[in-house]
């Protein structure tokens, strides 16, 4: 079970692996966080766009596990972009988790998601005031980190000029085919950690033919090679499933891709086609 931690820039220390529940039903992820922190897993991460907190809390206090050996993310909704609809979004979270106190919580997208990849309005204000509310949920205790996701370079900008406390973390789309580099190496040149959501392209890199030899060469599954190179990034990695089997699997990533292939994969042909799955907002469809 792969188990290194990165650090943030506050000093909090975030287990590098974690088990992504978007599209888990709230009924089923129960279970499904019980199986990753039975496997090992002791990072789970959520949103309320998810509609699945209650269960991913329910599974936490069901899994016997200390409560602080577990780190938990959540995600303020995108809709939220003022100060009063954003505290209402995490006082609501931690009562429907039942927890006292979230590990972090983090701004889901710069615009709602009805505008995403249709407007040029990046909420220069509305995201300003997310940031506060964030922030004071962050000195009252209830948050021990706060960060963003899906944010651009520019929307990045906007919260450091005035921010109190400067951005910890940027959940991004990156895998292998679609690896936003400058923006990592922004973040990151700012001491921003980043984190890597489908690390697997949501199933779409099993099809892809050169993904599939390198992870021959290494005597690896697909999703094991996919998951690899976001930690070998230095990315929090957020792999999603409800499968034991592949909890299982893809926790089992304590190979190393050499700096040759990596450069290789970097460079691989950038996915298009997201399939069925293809009209979400973060894999460029428009809902």
């Amino acid at each position: 079970m792969f188990n290194e931690k990165v650090r943030l820039s506050n000093g909090v220390e975030v287990p590098q692996l974690a088990l992504g529940t978007w599209l888990i039903d709230d009924k089923a992820v129960s279970d499904a966080v019980c199986s990753a922190i039975e496997i090992g897993y002791r990072h789970i991460d959520t949103a309320q766009a998810y509609g699945n907190e209650r269960g991913v809390g329910e599974g936490i206090r069901k899994s016997g596990i200390a409560r602080e050996e577990i780190f938990i993310t959540s995600k303020v909704a995108a809709e939220h972009k003022d100060y009063d609809s954003a505290m209402k979004g995490i006082e609501d979270t931690l009562n429907k988790m039942g927890l006292d106190y979230i590990d972090m919580m983090i701004i889901h997208s710069p615009q709602p998601w009805t505008e995403v990849n249709q407007s040029n309005d990046r909420y220069i204000t509305g995201n300003r005031e997310a940031w506060r509310a964030l922030t004071d949920a962050y000195k009252e205790g209830k948050i021990r980190a706060i960060g963003v996701s899906n944010f651009l370079k520019e929307d990045i900008d906007n919260l450091w000029d005035v921010a109190e406390i400067k951005p910890m973390v940027n959940q991004v789309l990156c895998h292998i085919s679609n690896t936003p580099m400058d923006l990592i190496e922004y973040c990151q040149n700012k001491g921003i950690v980043m984190e890597a959501y489908s690390p697997v392209a949501h199933g779409e890199a099993l099809k892809n033919k050169k993904i599939a030899d390198m992870a021959e060469k290494y005597g690896v599954s697909i999703p094991q090679l996919c998951i690899r190179y976001d930690l070998q990034l230095g990315m929090i990695t957020l792999p999603k499933t409800a499968n034991p089997k592949h909890m299982e699997n893809n926790a089992n990533v304590e190979f190393e891709i050499s700096e040759e292939d990596m450069e290789i994969l970097k460079s691989i042909e950038t996915i298009k086609d997201y399939g069925e799955h293809g009209f979400f907002p973060v894999f460029g469809g428009k809902l």
